[in-house]
Order: C-alpha cells, then sequence, then structure tokens
C-alpha cells in the first residue's frame, strides 16, 4: 500500500511536468454538443428533433435551442425515461439503460429515478481522474494517498428490477470500481457500504473507525459532521485526529460548506485541506482545482453540454419554474457575478434538463462557479429575493459573532397580518438568546440583500424564529424517508414539505 501511495505521488510529480495544450470554454463545449448530437441522431429522441440535421449546421447551438424544449424531471421522465425502464432501446441515448440512479434530494416528489449509461460512469471516472490530477495544485502531506479513503455515500446495494438495476449513485459508481483500489483503500468497505439502512452502516463506522488509518474523508458536510461527533462521542476523545491522525483532506459537495465550516473546526484537532466538488446523479461536473479560491472548475470536455439561463423574473416564474421562451446561453457568453440556473445535455440521455442547481461565476476565464442556490429553493414573497447564500451567509455570521454552533436550519414564509413574514427553524443544542440571533441574522441579511432591506421597511414587517435541538432535523429526514447521506435537508420549506414539517413539529410537542 505504501508502494503504491508512492507511485501515485509520483505520477503527480511528473504531471506537473508536462504542458497540457488546452482549447477554448467555447470550442470544448461546441464539440461536445456536436458529439452528443451525432451519437444520439438514431434514438428516438435524436428522431424526434432531427439530431442527424442538426449536428451538421452552421450554427448548431442557435438550432438546438431553437428546436429542442427546456425539460424539468418529471417531462423527462413521463415523455422518455419510463419507457427506458421498460426496457425500451434507443431511446434518448444508444444501448439499453442498465442503472438508474434513485435521487431524492431536497424535493418533497418521492425518489426520481435518473438513467446512468456507460458512457455516464466513464465520464464519472474521467471526471474523477482529473480532479485526482489535479491534487498537485495542494500542498498535500506526501503520505496522503497512502491511507484510507472514506466516503460515507449511499447504499452500494443495487436493487434488480427485471430489465434493469437501481441504486445510489454512490452504489453504481462502487459497482464499476477496482477490486484492487477497493480493498486497499475504499472504506467503510463493501461489506459495511452494501447494508441498505444508513443507521446500521453509521453504527459500524463508528465502532471499526479506530482499526482503520484514514487520510480523506468524502461527504455530505452535514452527515459527515454526525459521523464525526458520534465517532468522537462513542470512543470518548476530545477530536477525530486522536483516532485518524493522518486525517489530512476532505472532499465535500452537495450543500454549500460555509454554514458547517465553524463546527468542523471544533471537531478536528489540526487543519486539513477542503476541496469542493460538484457532482450529483446527473453526472459529475467539476472540482475546486485551486487551492485558496471558492470556484469550482467546471469540465467542459466530458460529454456533457452546459447552458446557463439567468436565475430571474423573466425566466422563472414565482415557482422556480422555467419559462419556455427563458434565454440561454453558452460557457463564453455568461458574466461573472451573475446567478445562472445550470441546464444539462448528457451521454445518459439528458436534453435541456433544469437540474435546478442556481450558479454564479466566480472567474469565467477559469470557468470557475460557485453554487448559491436552488431554482425552487428561495424566498420572494413580496421581493424579497432571499436566497440560499444570502442565508448561508447571515447563518455563518452569527456563528462567528456569537460563538455558537448552528447545526442545522431552514427558513418558511407565509401572509401574517395582512403583511409577510419569515420564520428561522434553527438547530442548536447550546443555550442561546433567540432574539440576539434572529437580530444578527437579519442585519447580516440587511447588509449583503437590498430587496430584502427594503422589503423589511414595509411587506415584511415579522421575523420568527425556532430553536429545536438538532437531533430535530435528522429525525424529520427519518421520518420523511429520506434519511441516509445523500439526502440534504432543504433550507427553504414550501408547500407539501413545510406542511409536513408543521404537522411533524406539532407531533412531537404533543408527545
Amino acid at each position: 500500500m505504501a508502494l503504491l501511495g508512492h507511485l501515485i505521488n509520483r505520477s503527480l510529480r511528473i504531471r506537473q511536468n508536462f504542458t497540457i495544450i488546452t482549447g477554448t470554454a467555447r470550442s470544448y463545449q461546441t464539440q461536445v454538443l456536436t458529439r452528443l448530437l451525432r451519437k444520439a441522431k438514431n434514438t428516438h429522441f435524436g428522431k424526434h428533433y432531427h439530431f442527424g440535421k442538426m449536428a451538421a449546421a452552421d450554427k448548431i447551438y442557435s438550432q438546438f435551442k431553437e428546436t429542442v424544449p427546456f425539460h424539468n424531471y418529471n417531462q423527462m421522465y413521463s415523455q422518455w425515461w419510463k419507457f427506458c425502464q421498460e426496457g425500451e432501446q434507443n431511446v434518448c441515448w444508444p444501448g439499453k439503460v442498465k442503472y438508474f440512479a434513485l435521487s431524492s434530494g431536497t424535493s418533497e416528489s418521492a425518489s426520481k429515478h435518473i438513467p446512468v449509461t456507460d458512457d455516464m460512469i466513464k465520464s464519472v471516472k474521467k471526471a474523477g481522474m482529473k480532479q485526482f490530477f489535479s491534487m498537485q495544485n495542494f500542498k498535500l502531506p506526501s503520505g496522503v494517498f497512502d491511507k484510507g479513503i472514506l466516503m460515507l455515500g449511499g447504499t452500494t446495494s443495487l436493487f434488480e428490477k427485471g430489465d434493469y438495476y437501481e441504486g445510489d449513485m454512490s452504489g453504481i459508481s462502487a459497482k464499476k470500481m477496482p477490486r484492487w483500489l477497493s480493498f486497499l483503500f475504499y472504506k467503510p468497505g463493501q461489506s459495511i457500504a452494501r447494508r441498505p439502512r444508513w443507521e446500521d452502516r453509521i453504527k459500524l463506522i463508528v465502532r471499526k473507525a479506530p482499526t482503520w488509518n484514514v487520510g480523506i474523508v468524502c461527504g455530505v458536510p452535514a452527515w459527515v459532521q454526525i459521523v464525526f461527533e458520534e465517532i468522537i462521542a462513542y470512543h470518548k476523545v476530545n477530536h477525530i485526529h486522536e483516532i485518524w491522525p493522518n486525517l489530512a483532506l476532505y472532499i465535500h459537495g452537495g450543500v454549500s460548506f460555509e454554514p458547517y465550516q465553524e463546527n468542523f473546526k471544533n471537531l478536528l484537532g489540526k487543519p486539513i485541506t477542503y476541496i469542493e466538488t460538484y457532482m450529483a446523479s446527473e453526472g459529475s461536473f467539476g472540482f475546486q482545482s485551486r487551492p485558496d479560491t471558492r470556484g469550482i472548475k467546471l469540465i467542459l470536455n466530458n460529454n456533457i453540454f452546459y447552458e446557463f439561463v439567468p436565475f430571474n423574473e423573466e425566466n422563472f416564474d414565482e415557482d422556480g419554474e422555467i419559462t419556455p421562451k427563458a434565454m440561454a446561453y453558452m460557457i463564453h457568453e455568461v458574466v461573472e457575478n451573475t446567478k445562472y440556473a445550470v441546464v444539462l445535455s448528457t451521454c445518459a440521455g439528458a436534453w435541456r434538463y433544469i437540474i435546478g442547481d442556481v450558479i454564479k461565476f466566480t472567474s469565467v476565464k477559469n470557468a470557475e462557479i460557485v453554487i448559491v442556490g436552488r431554482t425552487k429553493q428561495f424566498l420572494s414573497l413580496c421581493g424579497e429575493h432571499l436566497s440560499i447564500e444570502n442565508m448561508n451567509k447571515a447563518i455563518d455570521e452569527v456563528q462567528r459573532s456569537l460563538n455558537i454552533t448552528i447545526k442545522e436550519f431552514t427558513v418558511s414564509g407565509k401572509v401574517h397580518e395582512g403583511k409577510f413574514a419569515h420564520t428561522w427553524f434553527i438547530g442548536c443544542d447550546e443555550i442561546v438568546d433567540k432574539q440576539q440571533i434572529i437580530d444578527k441574522i437579519d442585519a447580516t441579511l440587511c447588509k449583503i440583500n437590498d430587496d430584502y432591506a427594503v422589503e423589511r421597511q414595509s411587506a415584511l414587517p415579522h421575523l420568527f424564529i425556532e430553536i429545536l435541538p438538532a437531533r430535530t432535523f435528522v429525525d424529520f429526514l427519518h421520518a420523511t424517508g429520506k434519511f441516509g447521506a445523500m439526502n440534504k435537508f432543504p433550507r427553504v420549506l414550501k408547500n407539501g414539505n413545510l406542511t409536513k414539517w408543521e404537522n411533524f413539529l406539532s407531533e412531537r410537542v404533543g408527545v
């Protein structure tokens, strides 16, 4: 294992000596779109939208966006993907779909079934290799690649459903992982990772933690935080480095790390390197490739074509649904510090697919982005335009200034006394002053969001706050069937999710 780690480090050093010739963002993405259209031209989707003719057009992107409509998940599934589940071939991508990734995320619907093709599995592996080689840019301990990699994902068990298998994307990826890599480095190991119940996996991970020499941890921040806390409590240590002294790198994604960073410092015994990735059931899109920058670098030559739709009232309705005439732009047409909804066309048969993420470009030159929210997770009852990015900054400021730990939070909006109100639900296990917290949240939001500041003087006079045990949020996910490493608590509660949450809280009060 040490020899293999030495070879990995040596390959990184050798890689540094090569000058890699790169194309422009526009050329990469035009080539990707052309390849996707040519390969899918004989599918049912490709024939319906005349991909063969489109791929030969001079202005290929103009033809593409004029011909193919936007699709949300329900449209893509009901019109096309459900036939893949029934065993039909060549629906949206050549061949038969063997795997479907289950994705529930923060939505209030049941699990989504996202097709995973062989070409997408290759794309995910290629993204992983690109990220691996980017590690040379970070100052990591020389022996970090000799150590175990703890991946806190969903179960690796796949469930046979007639003509296909379904499961977490992590399970599909693990099935394709080389056995030597799984045996030498992958933790918690297949015997634990295959267990379907997340509670059982956590319990075994906590018990076995001291037997592993972990150098790298990967996972969603909320769940990694919970696992670290349980390991520390069970083994009666002060911090996680007493269990894993060689832990040097945390690779995270799925949600903003900002609200969690202060608490992570309390769980560690020494500083580590944090690297953010951008992955979903629909594919692997990018990773942080440079230290001392927040930006995630998009991979532009990996069989995924990106479009960016300005996230504003002209392009999206009040429920976060895209309008048919929304304007979309290619990578070379975007500008920095503008909010865009991400639209994908992929080698898994997603076409002009609204994935639901809202991003901003921190560097157009380097194709680097930050994820600032979700198309359906924002509050704008009266024009306050409160984004998840705003909320994260407010919670981070509360933790820093009041020296408290907030482990989870969510926000809802409602009509109150003829005007509007926000209610903040804060997960904190300390004795705190509620008014002090809501005042700090309000002051921070007024400072960073002009629209919010204006509406607070007129249409939004009411703010409410509830302090809850942090466990309440985990229990809610458990009660609604979304307990597990791949699920995130929604930052904004609306409609069905809000009703479930309110009923859940009222039942707990009555117990």
